[in-house]
């Protein structure tokens, strides 16, 4: 592989396996800080690979290309949670330090795994259960209600690896792979919340402002910074929890805990329950590149280095943060000149990827003071990239 070639001013080199688009995020801040990084990108067209020019191509399960790759880091971080245990282990082993540590990656990377040390904690979750055929879902099921949310421990991700089933034979074709599989109550939530916090090596955390999400098919379609009407004790509560999870789980980098937000009864303050962990800069942390005085991306890599953290308060009230989906057709950059004269405060940040139909091929964010205009400011600019409004 080539050497990335280095800042002068002995600068390190940063790197990060996965070439997708949260690595090409995470450029603009190197170039700013005068890091270098470099991607093990899995095709020299990755979303990364674009745009980072050291990009040797390697795969993330090959131990030889990933301890090959990192022996020119100062600091390896990752793109994703898919390097397996064994690979993760050569690479510790070599020295280099790694960011989230394999035993804190676990936790994001197996959904059960996530459930016990959660549960150990004290950490409000859903009731579940490791199930390993019909007859345990059925029990689990008729114990705490049906339909029950039936989850896939590993790989799973924007809906995938996830189902709701109303009877032990209705996950049979799972069960068939002989998989134990976790089974969750269905919780009656009112609304998706993401707490977004960083950590670094020596300990020191920052939390930006609990977000509200919004789903669409299991794909987070559009964020909210802050979360609207959100109850200051529930801010708290979730807040601590996710600064009580990094420091115990000892993770580093940036971290994104996904929660539910359950209404209480008359009279009585809302809760919530823990759904997901992600270590890494995360989807509904993307306001953060526009609506905040530190961006998750600049944030992770001054985490992952040993940094002092950058600042997390807003720059404006509302921050309103809008996915955008691949539509059937091949030319985005036309649509650019309707948009920009449009709209003079949008923000446009497309990832290089190839267009699909419902692939995430960027965002759009707005920041301002009236959170109606925000909302359908970012989805009218969506929804146009996507070919959904022509006007």
């Amino acid at each position: 592989m080539t050497s990335p070639r280095r800042a002068p001013g002995g600068f390190p080199v940063v790197g990060i396996i996965g070439g997708g688009q949260l690595a090409r995020m995470c450029q603009p801040p190197a170039v700013n800080l005068s890091l270098t990084l470099s991607i093990l990108s899995e095709s020299a067209d990755a979303a990364a690979a674009l745009v980072v020019p050291s990009a040797p191509v390697g795969s993330h399960l090959d131990v030889d290309d990933v301890l090959a790759f990192a022996k020119e880091c100062d600091v390896v971080t990752f793109d994703h949670e898919h390097v397996p245990p064994e690979v993760l282990q050569a690479l510790v082993d070599t020295g280099v330090p790694v960011h989230p540590k394999p035993e804190a990656l676990v936790f994001a990377q197996d959904k059960l795994a996530m459930r016990e040390r959660l549960t150990e904690l004290g950490v409000p979750c859903p009731a579940w259960a490791a199930v390993r055929g019909e007859a345990e879902l059925t029990a689990f099921g008729d114990v705490h209600g049906w339909p029950v949310v039936l989850k896939t421990p590993r790989g799973g991700y924007d809906g995938k690896g996830v189902r709701l089933v109303g009877s032990g034979p209705d996950a049979a074709d799972w069960f068939a792979h002989g998989e134990v599989l976790l089974a969750e109550e269905r919780v009656p939530f009112t609304r998706e919340l993401a707490v977004l916090t960083a950590r670094s090596p020596s300990g020191q955390a920052a939390v930006w402002p609990i977000v509200q999400t919004v789903q669409t098919d299991g794909i987070c379609t559009e964020v909210l910074a802050p979360a609207p009407g959100l109850d200051p004790a529930l801010a708290a509560q979730a807040s601590q929890a996710a600064l009580t999870l990094a420091g115990e789980l000892d993770i580093t980098g940036v971290f994104a805990v996904e929660i539910f937000e359950i209404a209480g009864a008359p009279g009585t303050a809302p809760s919530y329950v823990v759904n997901e962990l992600a270590m890494r800069p995360h989807n509904s942390g993307h306001w953060t590149m526009d609506g905040s005085v530190t961006s998750q991306f600049e944030q992770h890599l001054r985490a992952v280095l040993d940094l002092p953290l950058g600042a997390v308060s807003p720059r404006a009230t509302w921050t309103v943060m809008g996915n955008v989906l691949g539509g059937d057709y091949d030319e985005l950059y036309p649509t650019y000149k309707h948009l920009l004269a449009r709209d003079p405060g949008l923000k446009v940040h497309l990832y290089g990827k190839g267009v699909r139909p419902g692939r995430k091929i960027g965002h759009v964010n707005v920041y301002g003071e009236d959170l109606d205009d925000l909302r359908a400011r970012a989805r009218h600019a969506a929804d146009y990239l996507e070919g959904t409004v022509t006007a």
